[in-house]
């Protein structure tokens, strides 16, 4: 027998934890552990920032206020991501009624159902479904008439922070910025299928981005000359070439907020976002009770604009008897707190 095979495989160290607030997602490993360091996990959310693999809920006590939720209702949460307005919801129900949520995302999905359920929201409280919430009347046949929805429509920031996801131009990654990578095709893919006119056109329509010819015909010109834009990383850079002419004193701003709009209209693009928000508008009064009441956080003008415009519709028509007059706004102390809820606004409607 060899004597190699009964050597112990050698103890290998974890990383060293670097710093107070390490830059590398894999390196974080006290944030993705808040149970353990809660110290550390605390001490990133005290300075503005959102802990590696959470996700901080945006305009909590204004949503609550408008909801009104009571024991024994029957809501939904649309967009269940890490389930922190979910965690809220289900404790003004008070064990009594019941809550259904949804999520496209089969990888995010299962970690926020066990999270849920070890501080004891099992399926007797709580159905969690991975189907997207523009199929809110299937769900209906099953919950009955609902008396309160939210929909956050803002990607989660755990999906944002994981480079594996490729959601996000700041970290190497795969291009791919699907909710759901088991379905559709990435964003690498999509880019391939486009000509230099479709691909302005959703630049301007989904993220309303001034550079938006010269950045198109960029990636047309790069995918011309053979390079595959695979990563996240190659496309900021393509972006960042293309906008090479801006002044270099305002450049490196500008140019971050272009990269910002153009990741954001591909990922829009990628997941037909703005065709299932219209979606679950049309089908929301159906489902909703007489009285019932729906909160919606958006993130953008263009998903703002077709709430605003789907809940004036039915306002008119008299399915809702009150809209919000206007969008309201996090407080600017959430806002100095966590950056991510500066550009939410949250808009409501109440069923006749």
């Amino acid at each position: 027998m060899n004597n190699s095979d009964n050597k112990e495989p050698k103890h290998q160290r974890r990383k060293r934890y670097k710093g107070t607030h390490p830059k590398s997602y894999n390196e974080k490993y006290k944030e993705l552990d808040p149970d353990k360091y809660s110290e550390t996990v605390e001490k990133v959310i005290q300075k503005g920032s959102t802990p590696a693999g959470m996700h901080r809920p945006i305009c909590v006590n204004e949503i609550l206020e408008f909801l009104q939720i009571k024991p024994g209702q029957i809501g939904l949460d649309a967009t269940l991501g890490y389930g922190g307005h979910t965690l809220e919801m289900l404790k003004c129900l008070d064990s009594k009624g019941h809550l259904f949520a949804l999520d496209v995302d089969p990888i995010e999905l299962p970690l926020t159902r066990e999270r849920l359920l070890s501080q004891g929201f099992g399926p007797e409280i709580l159905s969690i479904r991975q189907m997207n919430f523009s199929d809110i009347d299937i769900i209906s046949l099953d919950s009955g008439p609902l008396n309160f929805i939210l929909a956050d429509l803002g990607v989660s920031s755990m999906q944002i922070d994981n480079p594996e996801r490729g959601f996000s131009f700041k970290t190497e990654g795969p291009l791919d910025l699907r909710l759901n990578p088991q379905k559709g095709i990435s964003a690498a893919e999509r880019l391939k299928t486009m000509s230099q006119e479709e691909m302005e056109g959703m630049f301007i329509e989904n993220s309303d981005e001034p550079h938006a010819e010269v950045i198109a015909r960029g990636i047309i010109t790069a995918t011309r000359e053979g390079i595959e834009i695979s990563s996240t990383t190659l496309l900021k850079q393509i972006i960042t070439d293309a906008l090479n002419f801006i002044p270099q004193k305002t450049g490196k701003e500008e140019i971050k907020k272009s990269c910002q709009r153009c990741f954001q209209a591909l990922r829009i693009d990628v997941n037909s976002e703005l065709e299932v928000l219209y979606e679950f508008l049309e089908k929301l009064p159906d489902v909703l009770a007489p009285g019932g009441r729906v909160a919606i956080l958006s993130f953008h003008s263009g998903e703002d604009r077709l709430v605003k415009k789907s809940f004036k519709h039915f306002y008119r028509e008299g399915i809702y008897r009150e809209i919000a007059p206007s969008p309201i706004r996090p407080s600017g102390e959430e806002c100095n707190t966590n950056s991510r809820a500066r550009s939410a606004k949250l808009r409501w409607a109440i069923k006749a």
